[in-house]
């Protein structure tokens, strides 16, 4: 059987929205600071898999 493009890639299901409405001043805040964390971290990846890329290329002379 031929595998399909699609099969390789499975769809990631979307985060649950956050009812903000019912929640006080300090949970807000606390919420904006786990946010921020979890950008940090992407942003992490995203910095180590340039440098692996720049790394890659410069073998390859791209």
């Amino acid at each position: 059987m031929a595998m399909d493009a699609d099969d390789l890639f499975t769809p990631k299901p979307k985060p649950q929205v956050v009812n903000l409405e019912v929640m006080g001043i300090a949970e807000l805040e606390a919420y904006i600071r786990g946010l921020e964390a979890e950008i940090a971290r992407a942003r992490e990846f995203i910095a180590a898999k340039q440098k692996q890329r720049q790394g890659a290329d410069a073998i390859f002379k791209r």
